[in-house]
């Protein structure tokens, strides 16, 4: 077993930051945290593990000498009193995904990028591991039917890692992604996202391509070829790259049932929408280079009952169907329209949307509604 550590958490009440702080406490690590607000459902999740502080707020005194590890979350800012604190005592500091990859330098690692698509695509690729009792690790930003927790760390020798570009730490803006030095990577698409962090749409793809070329060789980039901008970043030459293109599985709807076609076979399946149907393309594209034959794929995905939040059916009452999706980009708001109408072709549809207070209530980006 790997030596044990005292970890604390600056911030660790983020939605993935405390999903990582249980996940070492269950390994049988020390671990302490600080957050000057808690929300659902990290609030009942810590408590339940008994990680909740007794106090809201930042407190110097908590980190000490004897720290093995500081982890710092987004949400603090550079100034943070714990933050200069360790600074001060000169431990070691990590961002969230410097973390993650220092726990696995020894692993395989596979990172899924992409302006959309990238929890639903890792959710897949964790599900059918998981289907066939795989020993691996994972790093994923939504719960899956089966699986406990988002964030799991033990001597694995598979990673599989939700990769987003948004900046790793206050003081680091270099994007998450990046940090993680992935094997296989995968890009399911590219449109402009997250303007308070990437003022511009060239700014923003350049993070895409740092992601590709950071390709090692010998390993992997797989990427959507019906995503314009996806293909050119990721056609371009990189030497000893193996680059793998995928398309929309094929598919038709039967009496209201989704049904992968391939051949004479075809596959029922629980999700619905073109989006998803690259996505399950995707997925199976990297369990392929991991030894997962189509027959075994087609097999677990059937039993794929979506992410958490994504296209996640509420309620059916009186002819009304009502749907909870986490679109809050206009790719994926797009998508999820789009994936409703043609699930749906008779119903009126009726849609509700919560703009994301940094990266969409801006002028300069509210137009690309």
């Amino acid at each position: 077993m790997a030596q044990l550590l005292n970890v604390h958490f600056i911030a660790i009440g983020g939605s993935v930051m405390h999903q990582l702080a249980i996940a070492l406490q269950q390994q049988g690590h020390i671990v302490s945290g600080s957050d000057d607000d808690f929300f659902e459902p990290s609030k009942s999740t810590l408590k339940d593990a008994g990680l909740l502080p007794a106090e809201n707020g930042w407190f110097p005194d908590k980190v000490h000498a004897e720290l093995d590890a500081v982890i710092v979350g987004m949400h603090a800012r550079p100034d943070n009193p714990e933050l200069l604190k360790a600074q001060e005592l000169d431990l070691k500091t990590y961002s969230f995904p410097e973390f993650i990859y220092e726990q696995s330098k020894d692993k395989q690692r596979i990172v899924i990028s992409g302006s959309h698509g990238k929890t639903t695509i890792t959710s897949m690729i964790v599900h059918v591991l998981n289907y066939y009792n795989r020993k691996f690790d994972y790093v994923i930003g939504a719960k899956v039917a089966g699986i406990s927790q988002t964030v799991k760390m033990t001597d694995a020798p598979l990673i599989v890692i939700e990769g987003d570009e948004y900046p790793s730490s206050p003081l680091d803006k270099t994007p998450k992604f990046l940090k993680y030095h992935h094997h296989i990577g995968l890009i399911s698409g590219i449109a402009w996202d997250h303007i308070n962090a990437f003022p511009t749409e060239d700014e923003y793809l350049k993070q895409f391509e740092d992601f590709a070329d950071a390709t090692p060789k010998a390993g992997s980039l797989v990427f959507c070829e019906e995503d314009p901008m996806t293909t050119v970043v990721c056609r371009k030459e990189r030497e000893d790259v193996f680059t793998m293109e995928y398309k929309s599985h094929p598919y038709e709807i039967v009496d209201g049932q989704v049904m992968l076609t391939s051949g004479v076979d075809k596959y029922p399946v629980k999700i619905f929408g073109k989006h998803n149907m690259q996505n399950i393309s995707g997925a199976k594209l990297v369990l392929k280079r991991i030894s997962i034959s189509d027959e075994d794929f087609y097999k677990a995905i059937q039993e794929f009952p979506g992410a958490s939040n994504r296209l996640e059916l509420l309620e059916t009452s009186n002819g009304a169907i009502i749907y909870k999706d986490y679109a809050h980009a206009p790719s994926k708001v797009q998508a999820t329209v789009n994936a409703a109408r043609e699930f749906y072709p008779s119903k009126q549809l009726h849609a509700v949307l919560e703009l994301h207070t940094f990266s969409s209530l801006n002028p300069d980006f509210l137009h690309h509604y």
